[in-house]
């Protein structure tokens, strides 16, 4: 609460001073360990832990040491721990701190999930990246930043940051500046303007840039079990479902061309990855499949429930959905509601994280962008994933949407309690 008052009543000029301070302070405290590593960010709306995982098994593949940062999980190494902070981009002396740990444990490489709240907050600052990447754009955070427009600017602010980063020398050997671009994202110009050493694009539509190296996927298959795509020859398999994950694996594999590895060892890294956890992770197959996916936007919501309904095998598609309090992104609640009505056959509105707000009204709010179909309105959302599990018949999908793999559900006063959607599936088909 103290925290809250004080943020309203300090100006912002000071407020972001202070934050200024506090990043450059922490960089200077921790003796600036990004300098002594190449150092990857990855920013956008969605799909970011998923690039930032598949960057991680590319660079692996190839023999390097890797630490990496995301909404779920840290890695150094071999050693992964689940991210129960409920943080995407750690606060300035946390990440500084970790990077630390990174380059004292022999990695050559951080990939950190890099968010624009975190950017507003300079927490990217007194962080030297070498390489830049840029998922796609959608509206999110918009009560933070004031408007879409400011979003983007946020975003745009790391590839400023990016192009004026010194450059390294590791090992004798200057590492250049890169940036990643989603060409097929309709903002992509904001971010193809920046100064750096080498641009890469990746597209699955016809794309070409002077001076840009374009990486297009071609004979895109898409399948129950996954994907399959082919880059210059060379054949891809993944067991990612949806055509929005093989832009994310695109965009890795940008990367791994970036730092010299080449095509057929990132195929070999990425046919190895299995599930991301949380992210179109399927917990069941028979007699119906279940699955649960972190989509908390009407962009990444679309093409999660899109996927599903193109696969074409199921009976019906139940939908479990809610949205986030706490003053989050208040618009897109009815809209959300919309999509579920397009694409739904059974639609459970229920809880996620309510904050501070009332968690009934919440879920109001998404009902009233459903006109024409029946919902089922359950605030208990261990006893809606329950029902979705009781109602679902053979060939149906069940897609649980809004947490993922997060560990908690955020209550008022910043109260938590101990969750994942994934155990309470399992629990729910033991018994069944």
């Amino acid at each position: 609460m103290i925290k809250k008052i004080l943020k309203k009543i300090i100006p912002q000029p000071i407020l972001l001073f202070y934050h200024w301070i506090l990043a450059h302070l922490a960089a200077f405290i921790y003796n600036y360990p990004s300098k002594k590593m190449i150092v990857i960010g990855v920013t956008g709306t969605s799909g970011k832990s998923t690039v930032v995982n598949l960057i991680g098994q590319i660079l692996e593949q190839a023999g390097f040491k890797v630490g990496l940062t995301t909404t779920f999980n840290f890695k150094i190494g071999k050693e992964e721990k689940i991210n129960k902070h409920k943080m995407t981009m750690l606060g300035r002396f946390a990440l500084q701190k970790l990077l630390r740990q990174m380059y004292k444990s022999g990695c050559q490489y951080a990939v950190i999930e890099t968010t624009s709240q975190g950017i507003k907050q300079y927490r990217h600052l007194g962080i030297n990246y070498d390489v830049g990447v840029f998922t796609n754009l959608s509206k999110e955070h918009i009560e933070f930043h004031g408007s879409f427009e400011k979003y983007r600017e946020a975003k745009q602010k790391f590839f400023k940051h990016l192009s004026k980063c010194k450059r390294k020398k590791i090992n004798k050997e200057i590492i250049n500046k890169v940036s990643v671009v989603n060409l097929d994202d309709k903002n992509k110009e904001y971010f193809l303007n920046f100064k750096v050493d080498q641009q890469y694009g990746y597209t699955c539509q016809k794309n070409s840039l002077k001076d840009i190296k374009v990486i297009k996927a071609e004979d895109i298959k898409i399948r129950a079990n996954g994907s399959e795509f082919i880059v210059d020859n060379v054949n891809f398999k993944i067991s990612l479902l949806g055509k929005f994950n093989i832009i994310n694996a695109l965009s890795s594999i940008c990367v791994g061309l970036s730092q010299k590895i080449d095509l057929n060892s990132c195929q070999r890294a990425l046919i190895k990855v299995k599930q991301i956890p949380g992210r179109m992770e399927v917990i069941n197959k028979e007699p119906f499949t279940v699955i649960v996916d972190y989509a908390h936007t009407p962009d990444s919501l679309e093409k999660v429930y899109q996927t599903l309904k193109g696969l074409g095998n199921q009976s019906r598609l139940i939908c479990v959905l809610g949205s986030a309090g706490g003053g989050r992104d208040k618009w897109k609640r009815p809209i959300m509601g919309q999509i579920a009505e397009k694409y739904g056959d059974e639609i459970i509105i229920t809880n996620e994280d309510p904050y501070d707000e009332n968690p009934e009204e919440i879920i109001n709010q998404i009902i009233s962008g459903i006109k024409n179909k029946k919902v089922i309105k359950i605030l208990d959302r261990k006893k809606a994933i329950e029902k979705a599990i009781n109602i679902a018949r053979e060939g149906d999908i069940v897609i649980i949407t809004g947490k993922g793999c997060e560990p908690w559900i955020m209550q008022a006063k910043n109260q938590k309690i101990a969750w994942d959607d994934r155990v309470i599936v399992k629990e729910f088909l033991n018994n069944k």
